[in-house]
């Protein structure tokens, strides 16, 4: 029986994410992504990579964003349009049930859109050229308890096709690595 986990697209492809400059953050992210990567390797799981709603809308050079940006009527639909297909893998893997088993979903916990416990949000708009307040601005952004929005509408989603308590989501989140790690082992 082939075991299957669902992952937000930068846990298979780095080159796809903001570029971030908090060393720290980033070498403790990358430490439990390898840890992640690895551990499945060694255990046989299959990993099915989810599309990036930011990358597919704003590609390699967009700016960091905040949850509160994205959680809107267009960006949402986007999100809905690019999960159709994985929500259908999804249901094919879970009705032949005697061929594979599906441990879950892992999303990156900060995101704006992977994020599954906890999110980015700020009260971000318009410019930043001559922008009096941009430090405090900046320094609004917080990381919030609740999911981003491409992980928010998933969840909508398996409960419209009634799979919600079929399939387990967690998050790859360094101070928290037992989230993913848990889910794999």
């Amino acid at each position: 029986m082939k075991k299957i986990v669902f992952v937000s697209h930068c846990i298979l492809n780095i080159a796809s994410k903001v570029v971030m400059y908090d060393k720290e953050e980033m070498d403790a992210e990358e430490t439990l992504r390898k840890e992640f990567m690895h551990k499945a390797i060694d255990n046989d799981i299959q990993l099915i990579q989810l599309p990036c709603p930011e990358y597919t809308l704003y590609g390699a050079r967009r700016w960091g964003h905040v949850s509160d940006q994205f959680d809107n009527v267009f960006f949402r639909r986007h999100c809905r349009n690019i999960l159709e297909p994985i929500i259908d893998q999804l249901i094919e893997y879970l009705s032949n049930d005697d061929m594979f088993e599906v441990l879950g979903f892992v999303g990156i916990d900060g995101s704006p859109s992977c994020g599954v416990d906890y999110t980015c949000c700020g009260n971000w708009y318009g410019s930043f050229g001559s922008r009096d307040d941009l430090e405090n601005t900046i320094k609004d952004c917080s990381m919030v308890k609740k999911p981003g929005v491409l992980m928010a509408v998933l969840k909508e989603m398996l409960e419209e096709k009634g799979l919600a308590d079929k399939v387990k989501i967690t998050a790859l989140f360094a101070p928290e690595p037992h989230k993913c790690l848990d889910l794999i082992k």
